[in-house]
């Protein structure tokens, strides 16, 4: 029976395991990989004491990190289910089952991909899933932005003020972001084109261009960039019914503690019902997290 296990490798569960060594909490940290979306990222350039480095580099260094402490890492491992027993929890993965008094779940989120040809080839080459992460690459370039609902269009907004030229498309007849949004992007001189199916994306070692139909014919947008953003999809499979979800399938938890609905389960990182999803808020909230499941253990 152990103190304390912690699910996911991100940013939330490095800094929670960090945090939880230094506590010497008898922790078993669990991740199927400790890449995840951080390392679809070419450049980070808003995480504090590095002014740039690669999204891979900055995994690494959160790993080598919590690999100084006396910590156990169960790596390439899946959690599939958590059962919640009398005073503990039961942690089922692909491989084994493990017990411990308390939980915190970092499990982090899927980004909805488009499913096309090139997609992975271009990711981090021009292609981008964090507006807030690679915004600042594309000053003076032609970049397009996929997705009409409110998280595209405040993106392509955003975009107005570094990019030439803003694309925004989006595959249905008319877009389901706000009218106060779609009237401020048409006002900082974005072009929206609706109706129109992505197809592939073309270039050579970066982007070049997206190639889309639309009234059945085949259009290509030669730009240098493109931000996708359909949503993601938190990985909280394993604990429906065990912990409160809201509507999008986030782990609902008290701001002040990270606690869930749930005495000892606590959960930090983009798993949760916070809006913002960023490396440093994630960081942030996972330290937190530790220190309240010590405090609950204690």
């Amino acid at each position: 029976m152990r103190d304390l296990i912690i699910i996911g490798g991100g940013p939330a569960g490095c800094s929670a395991g960090i945090y939880s060594a230094r506590k010497k909490l008898d922790t078993l940290l669990i991740a199927k990989d400790f890449t995840g979306q951080i390392g679809h990222s070419a450049w980070v350039e808003n995480y504090p004491g590095f002014e740039r480095v690669k999204g891979l580099d900055l995994a690494k260094g959160f790993k080598s990190h919590l690999e100084s402490f006396d910590i156990e890492i169960n790596e390439f491992e899946e959690v599939v289910e958590v059962v919640k027993k009398k005073d503990f929890f039961s942690v089922i993965t692909d491989e084994g089952e493990y017990e411990a008094r308390a939980l915190i779940i970092c499990s982090g989120a899927k980004t909805k991909k488009l499913g096309v040809p090139n997609e992975e080839k271009f990711l981090g080459k021009g292609i981008s899933y964090c507006i807030t992460c690679d915004e600042s690459s594309f000053e003076g370039k032609n970049v397009a932005v996929v997705g009409g609902g409110n998280a595209g269009v405040e993106a392509a907004v955003e975009l107005t003020r570094f990019a030439k030229r803003v694309y925004l498309l989006e595959c249905e007849e008319s877009l389901s972001a706000d009218e106060v949004l779609v009237e401020r992007l048409q006002k900082e001189g974005g072009k929206i084109i609706t109706a129109c199916e992505i197809t592939e994306f073309k270039g050579g070692e970066e982007l070049e261009g997206v190639v889309y139909m639309k009234d059945g014919k085949e259009e290509t947008l030669e730009v240098d960039g493109c931000f996708i953003e359909i949503g993601s999809k938190p990985n909280t499979d394993f604990v429906k019914g065990v912990v409160d979800l809201n509507d999008k399938g986030e782990i609902v938890v008290d701001p002040k503690t990270f606690e869930t609905s749930v005495k000892g389960i606590f959960a930090a990182g983009d798993v949760v019902d916070f809006k913002d999803k960023q490396i440093v808020i994630a960081t942030g909230q996972g330290a937190i997290a530790a220190l309240c499941a010590y405090r609950h253990l204690s």
